[in-house]
């Protein structure tokens, strides 16, 4: 998961490195926020080290405690078999080989993460010391790579945490040349370049998205595991990733949300933990870097933000139809902040998925209890605030609608304030197309005109939006949530577009509300048009559309069907369009935009279109009532 070059700057500097001078990281995070405080120098982080190997994230002591509980926890014992599997699979594959996809070493550098980790566990568990040896093999094969490819400093980043699990991990098992050249390679490809990061200010080092928990985690895992032999690199990486990793971990205030999506916030908080648990295993500590406000609160948002569909609300660079198919951060958070609510999640979707090697080393065992408990909706007031609503937990064909509002120039976002998803019947009706390929020419080009915005899925053209004389809307604009109520049989939001339109309307304002005993849905949307134009509704979906009348459309999808009715505004009706396109774009097969077009819109104009599941034959919401969002 990658982002784009320097043009993504969040603005801010790193700390320069100094081995002698306290760090201070107090840091605001948000209005009303706690501050984190504390201070670390080199020499400090040396005299805290564990001085025994292993001393990262899984020590023998924590090891031993699974196999205590592996006697009598038999999702335990699942997820140490699949993990072994995992390992046997290994000898089949041919070591790892420097093969760039594009401009980046990343794919290489994350099979490596795995690898090192998977057979690592697998040593440590069986003792059996083919699966060491295979490890070693592959740690030198990194090791002797020309560079790990600093120019997308990820891929840096990554084997630089690979290469510090399996020297500290295998440490008992290397003999002293063995260490020697793969100190050598974590040294010259991964740490020295870091520091050269460091000292140059590096855009990534303290931005405010994922970069910054990745590489600052990554750098100071590698440089931890090599730290009795070779200090320095611990004594200069270490203060520097612990004082740049706030600017970051403060975009989860006020209540845990992550700006770049469900997708990014998986990357970014696993980062964030890998780089928290291995502070707290060789240091004893995390420096009050895991009270960043926000960040207790995180796992309820992708709790929330899976559909019954099992699909995630999709907005920013997300994977296309991306689903909520393993989150092991969360036995971390629910270990960490002592909530079954997170751990019991992730237990849900190991039982259907499977499980990875981070289930063991953040091992949480089931409480059983669910998410039952939890209100069915949820807003999240980050820098990019969510709205969910939901007809049940545990229902697979409940009702579903999610909606964001943020800011246009957010990392890896689209244009897309307004934009909503929406499960019905276990099926998604309304969503959101995803990223497309890094690699197009321009893709990070974000300014105002950039060529980012002349891709079909990234402009507004793609998001169930509305457009304005066929423009995209504002690439610098910002959208706030203005009211929100939750109730026993109905739940809206209302969101200010305005900034979205200006200069076609002096105020836009989109409502979306579940309604009748949260069985239909209302997306409403009202604008004060400064001069006449057009206004094209939209909404993407996967769904054949079948428009029976100027006002009703028949939305079918796996067999099952949703009404959808125009309520306003009189004299308009429903079309259909492919939302497919050319490559080098991805082509969006068979899916489809339901259209609404107001050719010559002018004063106060307002759209609703009311949204009906089928849910037994001739039993759907026929109608709703409308009234002012202003009076909502």
């Amino acid at each position: 998961m990658v982002t784009g070059p320097k043009a993504l700057q969040n603005g801010g500097r790193p700390s320069v490195i100094c081995v002698t001078v306290l760090f201070t990281f107090a840091l605001i995070n948000g209005a009303g926020g706690q501050p984190v405080k504390g201070g670390v120098d080199g020499s400090s982080l040396i005299s805290k080290l564990y001085k025994n190997h292993p001393r990262l994230i899984l020590r023998d002591e924590d090891l031993e405690t699974l196999k205590q509980r592996y006697l009598e926890d038999e999702i335990l014992k699942r997820c140490i078999e699949e993990t072994l599997k995992r390992a046997e699979s290994y000898f089949e594959e041919p070591l790892l080989r420097y093969v760039k996809k594009g401009p980046r070493l990343l794919e290489v550098s994350r099979e490596c993460l795995r690898r090192i980790y998977t057979l690592g566990i697998a040593w440590r568990w069986t003792g059996d010391e083919k699966y060491a040896k295979r490890a070693l093999d592959e740690l030198l094969a990194v090791c002797s790579f020309k560079d790990w490819n600093p120019s997308h400093f990820l891929d840096t980043a990554e084997m630089s945490h690979a290469v510090g699990i399996g020297y500290d991990w295998l440490y008992h098992y290397l003999d002293e040349q063995s260490r020697k050249k793969i100190r050598e390679g974590l040294i010259t490809n991964g740490l020295k370049p870091g520091i050269d990061s460091y000292q140059e200010k590096a855009w990534w080092t303290n931005c405010s998205f994922n970069w910054n928990q990745v590489c600052n985690s990554g750098l100071i895992i590698g440089a931890i595991a090599i730290a009795e032999t070779e200090p320095q690199y611990l004594e200069q990486i270490g203060p520097s990733a612990i004082a740049n990793l706030p600017a970051a971990l403060k975009e989860y205030g006020p209540d845990g949300a992550w700006p770049e999506g469900v997708c990014y916030w998986l990357y970014a908080t696993k980062y964030t933990v890998y780089g928290l648990s291995a502070m707290r295993s060789a240091f004893g500590t995390d420096f009050g870097l895991s009270e960043v406000k926000g960040l207790s609160k995180t796992g309820y948002f992708p709790i929330y933000l899976a559909g019954p569909t099992g699909l995630f609300f999709n907005f920013a660079d997300s994977g296309d139809h991306k689903a909520a198919k393993s989150i092991p951060v969360m036995f971390w958070l629910g270990s960490t902040y002592e909530n079954s609510i997170f751990s019991d999640f992730a237990h849900a979707l190991l039982a259907k998925y499977g499980s990875t090697y981070e289930h063991l080393i953040w091992y949480r065992p089931n409480t059983n209890k669910g998410v039952s408990s939890l209100d069915f909706d949820n807003r999240f007031d980050g820098s990019v605030p969510v709205a969910v609503f939901r007809s049940s937990w545990g229902d697979p064909n409940a009702m579903f609608v999610a909606v964001k509002g943020g800011y246009n120039q957010v990392n890896h976002g689209h244009l897309d304030l307004g934009n909503f998803e929406m499960d019905a019947l276990g099926v998604r009706w309304a969503r959101d197309l995803g990223r497309d390929n890094y690699n197009l020419e321009g893709y990070w080009d974000k300014k105002k005109g950039g060529q980012r915005w002349t891709y079909y899925r990234n402009g507004s053209a793609s998001h169930s939006v509305p457009l304005i004389n066929g423009q995209d809307q504002n690439v610098l604009a910002e959208a706030k949530f203005t009211k929100f109520k939750s109730e026993k049989s109905a739940a809206f939001v209302v969101i200010d577009l305005t900034a979205a339109y200006s200069g076609f309307a002096n105020k836009t304002t989109r409502g979306v509300a579940v309604i009748n005993n949260r069985r239909a849905v209302l997306i409403q949307d009202e604008f004060e048009i400064e001069k006449p134009c057009a206004i094209t509704w939209a909404m993407t979906t996967d769904a054949d559309i079948d428009v029976t009348n100027r006002t009703a459309a028949t939305l079918t999808l796996k067999g099952r069907q949703m009404v959808a009715r125009i309520l306003s505004p009189e004299g308009v009706c429903f079309s259909s369009e492919s939302a497919e396109q050319e490559p080098p774009q991805m082509q969006n097969k068979g899916v489809k935009r339901l259209i609404i077009k107001v050719p010559d819109a002018k004063g106060n104009v307002r759209i609703a279109v009311l949204f009906s599941p089928v849910w037994v034959k001739g039993d759907f919401v026929k109608t709703a009532e409308l009234t002012p969002l202003s009076e909502w």
